[in-house]
């Protein structure tokens, strides 16, 4: 005869699912302050006119900062998100900047300027000269076909160099509607140039490619931002127009500068063979 013997103390009423097992806690959703951070995605979409795949596309290559999730599916934005995206989408379908282009320049200035140094460089770009100043909202374009089949370069060159970012194309459409790929008049040298090195050989057949010109423009992209960044911290402590007109004199220096030693560091190496 089994004896069956009272447990001390009282059952405790099974939780969760079969066997008794308890579930774990639901964490409670992090709050976030909704007078800082009061849109949704359907807000920022309704307010810059952007489909939410464009809004998800910046936030996921780093053009736009990540908003304050609430749950898996939910976040919250703020003014400063609003911002940025208008500025991308002005940069990258106004200007014809590339996102390549976009995001380094925004992670420099972010990072390397302070509040007070991107007003006073503000203020010195409004001062500058008109060849010197920003690209113009809305520049001209020029017809990108038309283009490359005039420089003898092939439609792969172009999308090649719209896929690595060194130029940005767009779609404009005509009185008739008909849609055609369009760059920015001030981009059309590099295509020009690229052209040049085709001509003299520089060629796909021995391996040479429009991602070789990457080498130059991350050099140059590193160099100005060191230059931007000593330039704002040295030149702050002087009034916008002084500071204005030393950039202005100084670039055409800096440029010969750059050609010239360029020259001579080919020469030295020569030397050394």
């Amino acid at each position: 005869m089994d004896v069956v013997v009272a447990s001390k103390e009282p059952a405790r009423p099974a939780v969760g699912g079969f066997g008794g097992e308890a579930r774990p806690a639901r964490a409670k959703p992090p709050s976030v302050d909704r007078d800082a951070y009061p849109y949704r995605m359907k807000d920022l979409c309704e307010r810059t006119g952007l489909p939410r795949q464009v809004v998800h596309f910046y936030i996921q290559q780093g053009l736009v900062p990540e908003g304050h999730k609430t749950g898996r599916n939910m976040a919250y934005y703020g003014e400063e998100h609003l911002a940025r995206i208008l500025l991308v989408r002005k940069l990258q379908h106004e200007r014809f900047l590339p996102l390549r282009a976009i995001k380094a320049l925004l992670e420099e200035r972010d990072e390397a300027f302070s509040p007070a140094q991107r007003r006073f460089v503000h203020e010195v770009k409004s001062r500058l000269s008109r060849a010197l100043g920003a690209r113009a909202d809305n520049p001209a374009t020029a017809d990108a076909n038309e283009l490359i089949q005039k420089l003898g370069l092939s439609r792969k060159d172009l999308e090649d160099m719209v896929d690595l970012g060194l130029i940005a194309a767009a779609e404009e459409h005509d009185a008739s509607g008909r849609a055609r790929l369009v760059v920015a008049s001030d981009d059309t040298w590099i295509l020009e140039t690229f052209a040049e090195f085709r001509r003299i050989g520089f060629n796909e057949s021995i391996g040479f490619s429009a991602r070789d010109i990457l080498m130059y423009e991350e050099a140059m992209g590193a160099l100005f931002a060191r230059e931007a960044k000593l330039l704002a911290e040295r030149l702050s402590s002087l009034a916008p127009e002084q500071a204005a007109t030393m950039v202005e004199r100084a670039l055409p220096l800096i440029n010969a500068f750059l050609v010239r030693y360029h020259d001579a560091l080919a020469r030295n190496f020569l030397a050394t063979l």
